[in-house]
């Protein structure tokens, strides 16, 4: 059932924003948080969120309302919404977009790092173990 904020009485609301924050603030690591998020909501809402923050970085990247309207198959109203968070005094969604955009950069960095061109001496060589077998029982050696 949607609860509107607006019928809430102020104390349970405090009650109710406390217990979501605290329960937030008290989750280590990415995979409690993939679980928590997962049995706290449906994963529509999850989509609805994630795109949220997808919307948020392409805005920081100031890129324009169609192209992400396009991109992204939302709503300007959404954009809007997203644009008027980011403008908000409190800044903690472009701190965390910030964050984000700093992991996902890490992340890649390792990704390409372990990529091997297939075609290249050493990608042959892992490819091939057995036809380099005598260049690699030396490499082992060191």
């Amino acid at each position: 059932m949607k609860v509107k904020p607006r019928k809430v009485q102020k104390g349970d609301k405090i009650r109710y924003l406390d217990a979501l924050y605290t329960s937030v603030s008290l989750i280590k690591g990415r995979e409690e948080v993939k679980n928590f998020l997962r049995d706290l909501l449906t994963e529509s809402e999850r989509i609805m969120l994630g795109r949220r923050i997808i919307i948020a970085q392409k805005l920081l990247k100031e890129e324009p309302y169609e192209q992400i309207a396009r991109d992204l198959r939302v709503g300007t109203d959404t954009i809007n919404r997203v644009h008027r968070w980011l403008a908000d005094e409190d800044n903690g969604y472009e701190q965390v977009v910030k964050r984000l955009e700093k992991e996902l950069s890490t992340r890649q960095e390792k990704i390409d790092s372990k990529y091997i061109d297939p075609f290249s001496f050493n990608g042959l060589r892992k490819r091939y173990p057995l036809h380099f077998f005598l260049l690699n029982l030396f490499d082992k050696d060191k």
